[in-house]
């Protein structure tokens, strides 16, 4: 398995006579076969919440849901499933799969509905489990809940109890330092849409939404068919800049695809960067766009920076390796007329949408009821001009409930979300 990196910037012609330019940098990165090879062995964990108002049709959709899902692992595959309600426990221990029938019937008894959140423990348990089977295997977690977890009680100084919310985040982004991977599945409409996001993203997974608890199948199914495509795992971007080249200083590394995620970079030693980008896909693009600027460079081609990925390889049981140095190029002309990339500029129209609802949701939260609207209306045509016409119609249908003075519902906020982060599942 190898992996593929291209770098495309928004306008590669640059005027010779400015101080400054600022260019988007499009970085493409996914992993290829050379010849046919199987896919990698998955260690999978399920961190499902049992709480009481699961109880009922979302747990028995659930639990045929898992059992699907079951029956898609091959031998050598591993699995772990954790329940958790006010407290957490594991129901299947790490394992490999050898007769999934006989699984089936240990843990569908001990998934009774009832009590409280703690989504955290659920997923510190999780963890624990998924590192039984971490070596060689693509480790991935689906943690499915309905609420928003407990939360700490503070009298003046003094916190009294856990904050589940700050663990959650805390144990995510433990994970992904370890090369586990968090998708979280927020159930219904009264689940918390800024804590599943922030754990899915720290975690370098996905975020979904389950409207309806039909939908649970087609989602297991959809994350399920992601991580079976995965070929290399653990990976960094790693790249460097000429003298008067830098990265912009606010929100300079974003994710647009498969979603959009922003994304932290780790400043090297050697006066270059690091983003990690955990697992990666075959023939599945991860495209990432990075904000720079240019000071005044001589006339001409001139090479602006490097780039290559460091990444693990599970299949030979390899790690840290390093694919070839890739340059990143830019044409500096003393008549200027620009040379766009359309693939790019959609790009920065993917991360415009994402920004755009986020500020509406701010001026929501404000209760700027018109200034949201008119951000969503601005994200509902940005969607348009990418052809994401379904965000298009949630974006604009809310941006119209808020201007007829109505309230969003939870259901409306939630699709809100996930549409500004990735196109929504009909």
């Amino acid at each position: 398995m190898k992996v593929q990196l291209l770098s495309s910037l928004n306008d590669r012609n640059v005027d010779v006579a400015q101080n400054s330019s600022q260019r988007q940098l499009a970085i493409s990165i996914s992993a290829f076969a050379e010849q046919f090879e199987g896919r990698l062995p998955l260690n999978l964990c399920l961190i499902l919440d049992k709480s009481g108002s699961m109880h009922g049709k979302p747990m028995q959709t659930v639990i045929a849901a898992v059992e699907q899902l079951l029956d898609k692992l091959q031998p050598g595959d591993r699995i772990s499933i954790v329940g958790f309600a006010g407290s957490a426990a594991v129901i299947v221990p790490n394992q490999v799969i050898q007769d999934s029938s006989a699984i089936k019937s240990l843990w569908k008894n001990k998934l009774n509905a009832s009590g409280g959140t703690a989504i955290a423990e659920g997923l510190q348990l999780g963890i624990t489990e998924l590192m039984q089977g971490a070596k060689g295997t693509v480790s991935q977690a689906f943690l499915l809940t309905d609420g928003h977890g407990e939360s700490s009680l503070r009298i003046w100084k003094w916190e009294i109890g856990t904050d589940d919310s700050k663990r959650c985040l805390e144990f995510a982004q433990k994970a992904a330092k370890i090369n586990l991977t968090i998708n979280t599945l927020g159930f219904g409409n009264n689940w918390n849409q800024d804590l599943l996001e922030k754990i899915a993203d720290a975690g370098g997974g996905s975020l979904a939404y389950i409207e309806h608890p039909e939908q649970v199948g087609d989602e297991f199914n959809r994350l399920f068919g992601r991580i079976q495509s995965i070929g290399l795992t653990n990976a960094y971007l790693l790249f460097s800049f000429v003298p008067n080249v830098r990265l912009a200083e606010l929100k300079p590394i974003a994710q647009v695809s498969p979603d959009t995620i922003e994304l932290p970079v780790q400043q090297e030693p050697n006066s270059g960067f690091a983003v990690r980008l955990g697992d990666l896909m075959q023939d599945i693009e991860r495209v990432v766009l990075a904000n720079i600027y240019l000071g005044q460079l001589p006339e001409g081609e001139q090479v602006i920076g490097q780039m290559q990925i460091r990444y693990d390889d599970p299949a030979l049981n390899q790690e840290c390796l390093l694919s070839p140095i890739v340059t990143i190029s830019a044409n500096i002309v003393r008549t200027y007329q620009p040379a766009l990339n359309p693939q790019v500029q959609q790009s920065i129209l993917a991360l415009a949408k994402y920004r755009q609802t986020q500020l509406a949701e701010v001026k929501l939260q404000q209760g700027d009821h018109i200034g949201a609207a008119t951000m969503l209306q601005t994200a509902a045509k940005t969607a348009l001009q990418i052809g994401d016409t379904n965000a298009a119609t949630i974006l604009q249908t809310s941006a119209t409930r808020l201007q007829a003075g109505e309230q969003l519902s939870s259901a409306e906020l939630k699709k809100t979300r996930i549409v500004s982060k990735t196109t929504l599942q009909n």
